[in-house]
C-alpha cells in the first residue's frame, strides 16, 4: 500500500523554465517557485519566502515551458520526491523537489494605453482589457494544462 504523498502549492516562478530531454527523448521541464507566507509578529506582519524546485514530464513539460516565464503565478499539484547521492567527499546528500501532476497558470493581465492621437479620452488613465476576455483566456489555459 502506498502512503499519501501529495502537495498543493501556489507562488510565482523565480526564473524562466528550462526544458531538457532524457536519452530516450522524454521532455523534462524544471521550474523554481517562490511561495510567500505572511504572519503576525508583535505589532506588524512578517514575510517568509520559501523556494521550491518543480519538475514536469512529457506533454505537461512542453506546456509549462511554453506558458511559464519569470514572475508568472502558478498553482502546482503533485508529489514530493527525494533525490539521494554522495558528494565527491563521500558525504551523503539529498534534495527534495516537487513532481507536478497538474499545473495551472494565472492569467497574464495586460493593460492597453490610450492612443496618443485619440482625443476622445479626457484623462490620462489606462484602459484595462475586458474582464470577460481575460476570463475566457484563463479558462482556455486551464483546459490546455489540465490532464
Amino acid at each position: 500500500m502506498n502512503n499519501l504523498n501529495s502537495i498543493l502549492i501556489e507562488g510565482n516562478l523565480v526564473r524562466d523554465p528550462l526544458l531538457r530531454s532524457t536519452p530516450k527523448g522524454t521532455q523534462i521541464c524544471t521550474m523554481s517557485l517562490a511561495s510567500n507566507r505572511y504572519y503576525k509578529q508583535d505589532a506588524g506582519f512578517e514575510k517568509e519566502v520559501s523556494f521550491f524546485d518543480i519538475e514536469t514530464w512529457s506533454k505537461l513539460a512542453e506546456l509549462c515551458y511554453a506558458k511559464g516565464k519569470k514572475g508568472r503565478g502558478v498553482r502546482v499539484v503533485g508529489r514530493l520526491k527525494q533525490d539521494r547521492w554522495n558528494d565527491p567527499d563521500g558525504k551523503p546528500r539529498s534534495r527534495i523537489s516537487i513532481v507536478a501532476e497538474h499545473v495551472e497558470f494565472r492569467s497574464e493581465f495586460k493593460k492597453e494605453t490610450k492612443p496618443a492621437s485619440d482625443s476622445s479620452f479626457d484623462d490620462d488613465s489606462d484602459i484595462e482589457i475586458d474582464d470577460a476576455a481575460v476570463l475566457a483566456k484563463a479558462e482556455k489555459e486551464l483546459e490546455a494544462v489540465a490532464f
